[in-house]
Formats: structure tokens, C-alpha cells, sequence
């Protein structure tokens, strides 16, 4: 018997196998692919190494920079330009995002930059949440529907909607309020209105930057992490699939192996139960980039990006994001080119679990799309003939269906606790002390 099993070697695992060998368990580590470190990832375009999805982390809370400062990246954190970005609504209008929101949600409805935005009649409406009793919505079972009753459809499809989707490429009708905003429902409780709540969960956070980042890419924080496995004497087993998670065991098959049945003191796993019966709910996403040669885009018409409305017209991408703009040290690296980065969703079957980078030609379906999209969010002709590299990414976004994983087995990483590095990174944590401190 050993004293730990993980199952999955995406960055939650990573973390959690860490802390507990650190911490003095025998800790063993099972991935179904070849690969540590999930869709944190890196590829090269055009002689780039850039990050193949997440480019940065969230700051709500401190468990990365902890994390990254533990790994000896501390000086390497850095925080992205602050002209900040910018968002399309449904009908192709373009504005930048408004200063004093959370999720799209504004903190100061009738502020400048959200009358921009919604109009008059809207933002009025909006204001109108500080008057409502502080139930109306609290038990609402989506963000969606949270922000709909506090301040209204408009708000709800012009500001949350597209910024949501970039976020979390799920609408906010979709969305557990608990999961994508923890502390908003008793914020709103405690302090009367949805903006109230906004502006009390943004003063607690963490002064500076709403994201950050490290020098070279957030993939180097895997560097670390897998690195660690050798150090604190991790026993990682890749191509090896679990066919059944319980309490105190793990049943495994190996591409070149027997089942084998793994005994275990405590099982923590980041994927779902291979018993679940319920079908994922995933979208699909794909992410292309182009490193281009386009002098104009060096004044950053659109900041560091765009979020794009699902339905917006004529454009397919839903998020841009102007890398080299966003981050100095890619601008230098970049010498004078630009790397943008385009998202898209696509149909849950062409999701991958463990993406593949594959050359675009600018000229394809694929190319012509893109330079096509950031033409129309950057405001500057983009032509292929532009483009000096171009490579596209495709994997599943968070399955939104429930784990389902058996009784006494401790759930973490992004089928249990949602996207984002920060609650996947602090959960992972706490996981591992608890069982540590037992």
C-alpha cells in the first residue's frame, strides 16, 4: 500500500503530488497521456516559444505567486501593460472594458465607462439594484440569472455575456455564481446590492494587476513542477489510465501492462469518475496564433485585446488577445512583430484532451479566418501575407457535469473546482495539507 495516489498529471495533480511527497508521504502519480502539466503547455511559432492556452493567472488570491516564488520564479512574475482590454457587444460595437467590474458585473453602474457601454436607460436600470432587497436573486442558481434580476437583461448581455465567454467560454446562464465568483452571493447578502458586493470582493483583492504572469510563459511553472517530482521522489507513472477510482484504491491500466489494482491510504484525482454514467458538458476550443509583420499594430489600437459577444456579427473569434501588448517581455523576444492570439468554440468533439499544436497556413480555411477576425477586433488590416508564422491548438473547455467521483476520494483540479489556475492551484494546496495534517 501506498500513501497516496493522484490521478491526472495536469497542474492540479502536479501541485498536490508535490506538497505531499515534500511533505514526507510516498506519493504516486498517474497520467493517462505522455504528458505532465494538462494544457499548460508551450509551442513555438515562428522561433516564439509561447504558452499554448493560459497565458496568465488570476490574482483574487496569492496561491500561484506563492506557488511560483516557491519554484524559484519569484522575480520572474510580472504583470501585464495596463491600457487594459477591450470588449464587443452583440451588435459589433467596441469599447473598452469598463474599470470597476467583476466578471463584466459593474461596481459603479452609471460610471462613464459603463454608459458608454450599455446606454442611459440600461445603466439607470442597473442602479436601480441598490433599492432592491439584498434576497432578490441571492438563491438564483446561475450568474446569469443573478445578474438579471439585480440589474437587468441589458447589462447582462452587453458587459457579462462577452466578457464571461472570454473567460470562461460558457455563457453566464451556465455558470455556478458560487464557482466562477466565490463570495459574491454573501457579499451580496451582507452588503444590500449586487454593486456593493462587486466593489467589496475588488477591495479585498490583491492590490495591482487582476492577473499576472512569468517571463517566458505560466508553462515554466510545470518546468518546476515536474522537475519536483524527481526531487521530492514522486513515482510517476505516464500512459497509464485509471479504469477505477475509490477510497482507498486505484485500478490502472498501462499501454504495456495488466490491470493492476493500487491500494492506497487516501486517492485524490483531477478527472472525472471512469464509473460516471452521465455524459460530459464541454465545449470545444480552439486557439490560433499568429505572429505577424504589421508595423501598424504597434500602437495597440485595441489594448492588450478584446472579448468578443458569442453572437456578435461577422466575427467568429471570441477573444483576441495582442500578446505582445499584454506582455514587454514577448514584445522583446518578439523584435518588432506581433503575436496574437485568437479563440474560438467549437463543437465538444473537436476538443481534444491533450491538444496538439499544428501548423496554419495563412492562406487556409483556418489562416484566412484568423487574419480575417483580428482585422476586424484590432481595427488594422491584417493580411496573410502579414503573417510569419501561424499555429492553431485544439482541446475541451471545463466539463460542467459533476465528477461523480466515489465517497472519501478528495476532488481537485478543474472538474471539481472550476477554470482558472488560481482556485485550481489553492485547492490543490489545501488538499494535500489536509491529508498531510491526518
Amino acid at each position: 500500500m501506498t500513501d497516496v495516489v493522484v490521478v491526472g498529471g495536469g497542474v492540479a495533480g502536479l501541485v498536490a503530488a508535490r506538497d505531499l511527497a515534500k511533505g514526507g508521504a510516498h506519493v504516486v502519480l498517474v497520467e493517462a497521456s505522455g504528458v505532465l502539466g494538462g494544457m499548460v503547455r508551450r509551442h513555438t511559432v515562428a522561433g516564439l516559444d509561447v504558452d499554448m492556452a493560459a497565458d496568465s493567472f488570476a490574482t483574487r488570491n496569492d496561491a500561484v505567486g506563492r506557488l511560483a516564488i516557491e519554484l524559484g520564479l519569484g522575480n520572474e512574475i510580472t504583470t501585464p501593460d495596463p491600457r487594459g482590454a477591450w470588449l464587443m457587444t452583440r451588435d459589433g460595437r467596441t469599447f473598452p472594458i469598463p474599470a470597476t467590474g467583476l466578471l463584466g458585473i459593474p461596481g459603479s453602474p452609471m460610471a462613464a465607462d459603463v454608459l458608454a457601454v450599455v446606454g442611459q436607460k440600461a445603466a439607470f436600470r442597473a442602479q436601480m439594484d441598490s433599492l432592491l432587497p439584498s434576497l432578490v436573486g441571492s438563491k438564483a442558481t446561475s450568474l446569469g440569472e443573478l445578474v438579471r434580476k439585480r440589474m437587468g437583461e441589458r447589462v447582462l448581455d452587453d458587459l457579462v455575456v462577452p466578457i464571461v465567454a472570454g473567460v470562461h467560454s460558457t455563457h453566464p446562464d451556465h455558470l455556478d455564481p458560487d464557482r466562477v465568483a466565490p463570495g459574491l452571493r454573501a457579499a451580496l447578502l451582507r452588503d444590500g446590492s449586487l454593486a456593493r458586493a462587486v466593489l467589496a470582493l475588488r477591495a479585498r483583492a490583491t492590490a495591482g494587476s487582476a492577473v499576472q504572469g512569468i517571463r517566458g510563459g505560466i508553462v515554466r511553472l510545470v518546468d518546476e513542477l515536474v522537475a519536483d517530482m524527481d526531487t521530492y521522489g514522486v513515482e510517476v507513472r505516464l500512459h497509464t489510465r485509471a479504469t477505477a477510482i475509490e477510497e482507498h484504491a486505484v485500478e490502472l491500466v498501462s499501454a504495456d501492462g495488466p490491470t493492476e489494482r493500487l491500494p492506497a491510504d487516501h486517492v485524490l484525482a483531477s478527472t472525472p469518475d471512469p464509473a460516471r454514467t452521465a455524459p460530459a458538458t464541454r465545449t470545444g476550443i480552439e486557439l490560433v496564433t499568429l505572429v505577424v509583420d504589421q508595423p501598424e499594430l504597434d500602437a495597440a489600437p485595441r489594448g492588450t485585446g478584446m472579448l468578443v459577444h458569442p453572437d456578435a456579427a461577422e466575427v467568429a473569434a471570441k477573444a483576441i488577445t495582442h500578446a505582445t501588448v499584454k506582455w514587454p517581455w514577448l514584445a522583446e523576444a518578439a523584435a518588432g512583430r506581433h503575436v496574437l492570439r485568437l479563440s474560438y468554440a467549437t463543437d465538444a468533439t473537436d476538443g481534444a484532451d491533450v491538444a496538439t499544436s499544428l501548423p496554419v497556413d495563412p492562406a487556409d480555411a483556418t489562416g484566412t479566418r484568423a487574419t480575417r477576425d483580428a482585422t476586424a477586433l484590432l481595427g488594422v488590416p491584417v493580411a496573410p501575407s502579414a503573417v510569419v508564422g501561424a499555429a492553431r491548438v485544439r482541446w475541451h473547455g471545463p466539463d460542467t457535469t459533476a465528477a461523480g467521483l466515489a465517497e472519501g476520494v478528495v476532488a481537485i483540479g478543474e472538474a471539481s473546482t472550476g477554470r482558472g489556475l488560481a482556485g485550481i492551484v489553492a485547492s490543490s494546496r489545501t488538499a494535500a495539507e489536509h491529508i498531510l495534517d491526518s
